[in-house]
């Protein structure tokens, strides 16, 4: 009966990356389907509450330890804060300000050459020919899916910036987490993560136009994003990092734009010319490259 046990455990575990890139694949659409009803902040703030609510009855309910320490909800606040606030807040905003989703998945979808790359700085890994092959191929694949939407006014600096920060906070918090959170239990620690969130996003809320238009998309985005990305893709995120090397689990990034363009498109028509596949595929091709000589 272990071995049977042993067996389905195994299979979960290797299941998990793959499940994880499916639903955070999602998460580009969601917020699609949901900012022509919302503010970008504000929906990410009922989405950080409604998370927390859901999270605290499960930590009640299953009488779940609490981070032991200061020190530790400290680094839960700040890998939160860039995880949650930075890297939600910037992609939300970005699709926002009317980037398309496929691209700013792409662009956020070059983290793992930034963490290859601060791995390699550390003096952890020295930077073969190889993988500054793979980084230039990278920069390539990001500059034939980006470059022919701004004269076409879908990529603006605005929206490009705003995508440029969520791939900066999302690296920073993976790496940080990596570094200074200790294994524990996912639920509480998410609990505390999002906390931080709301706390800092909160204030940018309230300086934001607009109000919440409740309509049945509205309505839909925010019911996937508390239960299938927060409770569901953010702690398969956290096993991962807790499981696995900090550019292994930043590999399964690279596998996120094409799924989200392929959603992009049987879901809004959101058109990809043969220039953004190839794109895509060089970009792919760029990290396969990066990471395939760096195990850390």
């Amino acid at each position: 009966m272990s071995a049977v046990i042993s067996s389905r455990q195994q299979g979960l575990l290797a299941a998990m990356p793959w499940v994880f890139v499916g639903v955070w694949s999602t998460g580009f659409v969601v917020a699609r389907l949901a900012m022509p009803h919302a503010p970008p902040i504000t929906f990410l703030c009922w989405r950080y509450a409604f998370s927390l609510l859901a999270f605290g009855l499960w930590i009640k309910a299953a009488g779940l330890p609490w981070p032991q320490g200061r020190a530790q909800w400290a680094h839960l606040a700040v890998s939160g804060t860039l995880m949650h606030a930075g890297y939600l807040g910037g992609v939300w905003a970005a699709v926002k300000a009317g980037i398309p989703a496929g691209t700013v998945a792409l662009i956020v979808g070059l983290q793992p050459l930034l963490t290859a790359l601060w791995v390699t700085s550390r003096g952890q890994h020295r930077v073969g020919p190889g993988q500054w092959l793979g980084l230039g191929l990278g920069l390539a694949g990001l500059a034939l899916v980006v470059w022919p939407k701004i004269g076409l006014g879908e990529v603006t600096p605005f929206n490009l910036g705003l995508s440029v920060l969520a791939l900066l906070s999302i690296t920073a918090g993976t790496l940080y987490q990596k570094r200074h959170v200790r294994p524990g239990d996912v639920r509480s620690a998410n609990f505390v993560q999002l906390a931080a969130a709301l706390a800092l996003s909160l204030p940018l809320a309230l300086l934001e136009p607009g109000a919440m238009q409740w309509q049945p998309e509205l309505v839909v985005a925010l019911a996937w994003s508390v239960l299938g990305l927060s409770l569901g893709a953010s702690s398969l995120l956290f096993l991962l990092i807790q499981r696995g090397a900090a550019t292994r689990v930043a590999s399964l990034f690279y596998l996120v734009p094409p799924c989200t363009a392929v959603l992009a498109w049987w879901l809004f028509d959101e058109r990809m010319t043969a220039a953004s596949w190839s794109g895509m595929a060089l970009c792919a091709l760029g990290v396969g490259l990066v990471l395939r000589a760096d195990p850390a």
